[in-house]
């Protein structure tokens, strides 16, 4: 991964964080099961003069050849040892560590032969994946291949995989169905929906290979979640207190968490929360998640904001941020200092997903510019970084992106070239000092399509702010497009980074208000995999960064010839000597950083009265204040 010759910035700003809150990455625990059909219909010719069970041997040899080394991987098989039996379901291989040979050597000797206990194998291969430890929340996968339903009828599968779906954080149900129509694609599909999973058609065995790799990959590449365990309340009373820092949460359907948090009367705090359900879960378009400030007895609002899915194909990860930004005047009812509580409350209609999410939470706080010291005005115009920007051109080089904000891939000026998974969503990570903005394209590849599609599915892209505000899609931008399998793109931006942008009111200016890591996130909608032939579908990423970089916020800054840290990108794409990004849980506030020494000094020279743009009067309708 390459970036921009970029390091340490100049800031006038602090974020205090608590100590160690960020430290710990819970994603351990993943693993994943298959659960393969091995009943008498799997003798049966799959069309190629091959049985399907032979296509299904060699379809779990490629997904276990492309699993990371050391996934915990096992195997079980109904149907193989009786030519009768509704008990019929055996563990072939445990879940263990990744073993490639072990596995393609459990499933070769496997003979198709009796019955179809789905239920029962079901309830059998949650209690194979091993318990999650020291408060991982990895996602825990059972894959289900099937060529039919269940005959046994108790357990009844829909019911156990509800049951299943609705048992901690973590677990998902796929299904694959290979060559099924009628009532037995029904079952698997409502196994799948219950699961908190996704349903995979498999007309044919290349399509049984892709879809398997599919499911299986977007298992191990889960949001990679970190922080501090806490614990919201359902009232203000009981609600835990927050310092600055990351956390994690859960929440349920038609939840509301309280934390409590002090603030004092001049510094901007920044509040973000992430929902990550299962990739592809059940979810309505209005599904949405919502942060608020709130006061007094927890009744009075300062700030909210919602985001929600806006589509129905399924679940992605889900991010609503909010600030509080001290008036000008200081007479707002939330410029006082005191006792406030973030409140996180998800909103999900009937036959929505179920299952608790994962919420990251993020607290940041940026302290108030030194006496003395005036802002440079807003910068509220997109400029030279607009929609028709003339962005990079030439050959794309690889880049693979993050699973989340804590391990986004890192960008700098350039074309760059990924591949992302039907409903997976992938991250990076792009710098951008005072005075510049981030600009970008997204363009999903024209691929080879399957025979039968007349699908259509969707791509999507945000961003987002170093405090993890998504920054809004003004100046002829758009953040869906639809996608077909034939190419499509999007074109994305930021006004430039100034410290006065905070009391603008269009929500694609006021979050820039600080420098440091934006965040790019690409999104394939979950249709995709009925309709392009590659498990992977092309993705290319056209960055830049408009503007001289600033050495500060303060009027009549400096242009910096080149920020401390920055050096030429490697042969692997990688940065020496980069910024130090974490932040307070590796959140990306580069450049929000302490104000000492020769630094003051240099934003202390500034000594005019404040210029501030009131350009624009556009609102976000999601959001409020008092």
């Amino acid at each position: 991964m390459f970036a921009l010759l970029v390091g340490a910035s100049h800031a006038v700003a602090s974020v205090r964080a608590a100590p160690g809150a960020a430290d710990r990455d819970t994603t351990g625990g993943g693993s994943l099961v298959m659960v393969l059909d091995s009943s008498g219909s799997m003798g049966g010719d799959d069309g190629t003069g091959r049985t399907r069970m032979e296509s299904a041997r060699t379809a779990v040899g490629t997904v276990v050849d492309a699993l990371p080394e050391g996934h915990p991987t096992g195997l079980r098989v109904y149907g193989a040892d009786r030519t009768q039996g509704c008990a019929d379901t055996r563990l072939v291989r445990p879940v263990l560590p990744l073993d490639r040979a072990a596995v393609k050597q459990a499933v070769a000797g496997v003979q198709p032969r009796g019955d179809t206990p789905i239920g029962l194998s079901l309830q059998k291969a949650a209690e194979d994946l091993p318990a999650p430890t020291d408060g991982a929340v990895g996602t825990r996968t059972i894959l289900l291949i099937s060529d039919g339903e269940d005959n046994c009828g108790t357990p009844q599968p829909c019911e156990v995989a509800e049951r299943l779906g609705g048992q901690g954080v973590g677990l998902r149900i796929d299904t694959v169905g290979f060559q099924v129509r009628g009532a037995a694609r029904k079952q698997l599909e409502c196994i799948a929906e219950a699961g908190n999973g996704r349903y995979y058609d498999a007309p044919d065995a290349d399509a049984l290979a892709r879809q398997l790799q599919r499911s299986a990959q977007l298992s191990v590449d889960g949001y990679r979640l970190k922080g501090e365990r806490t614990e919201g309340a359902a009232t203000a009373a009981e609600a835990p207190a927050m310092t600055p820092g990351q956390y994690l949460d859960t929440i349920g359907p038609g939840e509301k968490r309280y934390y409590a948090v002090g603030l004092d009367a001049f510094s901007t705090a920044d509040f973000a929360a992430t929902a990550v359900p299962q990739p592809g879960a059940a979810v309505d378009s209005l599904d949405a998640l919502s942060t608020g400030l709130a006061y007094g007895d927890g009744d009075a609002t300062c700030e909210s904001a919602t985001a929600r899915f806006l589509q129905q194909e399924g679940a992605t990860p889900l991010t609503s941020a909010v600030s509080r930004i001290r008036s000008e005047d200081g007479n707002r009812s939330c410029d006082k200092a005191g006792r406030y509580w973030l409140v996180v409350e998800r909103q999900s209609k009937k036959g929505s997903d179920s299952a608790r999410w994962p919420l990251e939470l993020l607290y940041g706080v940026e302290e108030p510019l030194p006496d003395g010291v005036t802002p440079a005005q807003s910068r509220p115009e997109y400029g030279e970084g607009g929609e028709d920007a003339e962005l990079p051109t030439g050959d794309p080089r690889d880049v693979r992106g993050g699973t989340g904000f804590n391990d986004a891939g890192e960008l700098g000026r350039g074309v760059w070239r990924d591949r992302i998974l039907p409903s997976q969503t992938l991250w990076y990570k792009v710098p951008a000092g005072w005075g510049q903005q981030v600009r970008y394209d997204v363009e999903f590849a024209n691929e080879p399509t399957v025979d039968s599609s007349a699908a259509h599915s969707y791509g999507r892209t945000q961003l987002f702010t170093p405090a993890r505000s998504p920054v809004g899609s003004g100046g002829g931008f758009r953040e869906t497009v639809m996608y077909s399998g034939r190419p499509a793109a999007l074109r994305m931006g930021s006004v430039p980074v100034a410290w006065t942008n905070r009391y603008e009111s269009r929500s694609a200016v006021r979050p820039v208000h600080a420098d440091g890591d934006f965040y790019i996130a690409v999104t394939l909608g979950a249709k995709a995999a009925e309709i392009a032939e590659n498990p992977r579908i092309g993705v290319v990423l056209r960055v830049a960064v408009p503007g001289e970089e600033l050495a500060g916020p303060q009027h009549g800054a400096s242009v910096l010839a080149e920020r401390p840290g920055g050096s030429e990108a490697g042969a692997d794409g990688g940065r020496a000597g980069a910024a130090d990004s974490s932040g307070p849980g590796g959140a990306g506030w580069t450049g929000i950083a302490a104000v000492a020494g020769a630094g003051a000094a240099a934003l202390l020279t500034a000594g005019i009265l404040l210029v501030r743009s009131r350009r624009g009067t556009g609102t976000q309708t999601t959001r409020g204040s008092a």
